[in-house]
């Protein structure tokens, strides 16, 4: 348990910087990139701040690798993380939601031992009508030998090899929530100072939620036992207390009120999106990461998702995650549907 007195104030540097001091082998490189993360999230958050008033809503007239319409600060954050990050000597590969394939590191500068993979703005479609929106990465040692560019192997890794995760809310406030696998802290930026502060050390989710966030519209393409799951939760089958139902559209948004709340964030796999549709390596195993050090759990209906072996670098999943009893609902009650 990390203790502060009331007084004292913790900026992500001086945190980072003592809990680099418990690892004497530290190296201080993953360090540098979660420095460099913040710096780009400062940056985003100034964009998103000024996005009613600048020509930056609505969409970019392209698509990205998906398929899915981009939305111009998609294309805007993507640009801010990849130039933040690309010259430190810490990574030596990117990857992005928005981008087909492996972004490389110039040439010019130097390769290091972590690859990075990020969303730079979930929940984007959003931005227009003043929704929360945010960023969500994951940084994982690379496996390739040698010492230049990254290979893709270096990104297809299970989720339990993750050794830092976190995301960024731009909401009424910008928070950073991130783990290295010491607990899950999060950090509130004082815009007067230009810092992020530490506000929320060693975030614990409760083991029972309250909310339960599901996109309803999809549930005629739901498998039967996923509706009888969602029966469980709204509390029709007298099995439990009904949850209330908070749903965003922005997983950032609902994943945060869940993990410090209490509640279950779903995604099921349905008749149109078999395979699921959020993106295991930019937003599923993050935000797994997360929730597990916060004391909660995820599932892809089937396995722990950290456990998960992606083969595919945009490989889509289902999404079971939030307080531990309640993922445990789910995995009992589908594992019928297998």
């Amino acid at each position: 348990m990390i203790k502060q007195s009331e007084t004292s104030i913790v900026t992500i540097d001086r945190f980072i910087i003592e809990q680099e001091a418990k690892f004497p082998e530290a190296t201080g490189e993953l360090s540098g990139i979660l420095y460099d993360l913040a710096v780009a999230a400062k940056m985003i958050t100034s964009k998103v701040r000024r996005a009613g008033l600048i020509d930056i809503l609505g969409g970019a007239g392209s698509s990205n690798v998906q398929g899915e319409h981009q939305q111009k600060l998609d294309v805007i954050a993507n640009e801010i993380i990849t130039k933040a990050m690309d010259h430190g000597g810490r990574l030596c590969a990117m990857a992005s939601e928005e981008e087909t394939g492996i972004i490389p590191i110039p040439r010019e500068f130097k390769c290091g031992k972590y690859v990075l993979l990020f969303d730079p703005l979930d929940g984007s479609s959003n931005i227009d009508v003043n929704v929360p929106v945010g960023t969500i990465f994951s940084v994982m040692k690379r496996v390739s030998e040698g010492e230049g560019p990254g290979e893709m192997s270096d990104m297809l890794q299970p989720g339990l090899r993750q050794v830092a995760a976190g995301y960024v809310i731009y909401g009424s406030s910008t928070m950073m929530v991130y783990t290295t696998g010491h607990g899950a802290h999060g950090f509130t930026l004082d815009p007067s100072i230009g810092e992020f502060l530490l506000s929320h050390p060693n975030i614990r989710t409760p083991e029972t939620g309250t909310y339960l966030s599901v996109n309803d519209a999809y549930e005629q393409h739901w498998s039967e036992p996923v509706r009888a799951l969602m029966r469980r939760y709204r509390g029709l089958d007298l099995q439990r207390e009904a949850m209330n139902v908070r749903y965003v559209g922005s997983l950032v948004a609902d994943f945060h009120r869940n993990l410090l709340g209490g509640g279950i964030f779903v995604y099921p796999a349905n008749k149109k999106s078999p395979q699921g549709k959020l993106r295991l390596l930019y937003e599923c195993n993050p935000m797994a990461f997360i929730c597990e050090q916060a004391g909660g759990a995820a599932i892809d209906g089937r396995h722990r998702l950290l456990e998960v072996v992606p083969t595919e670098l945009h490989q889509r999943s289902p999404l079971f995650i939030g307080s531990k009893k309640d993922v445990e609902i789910a995995a009992k009650l589908l594992s019928s549907e297998h």
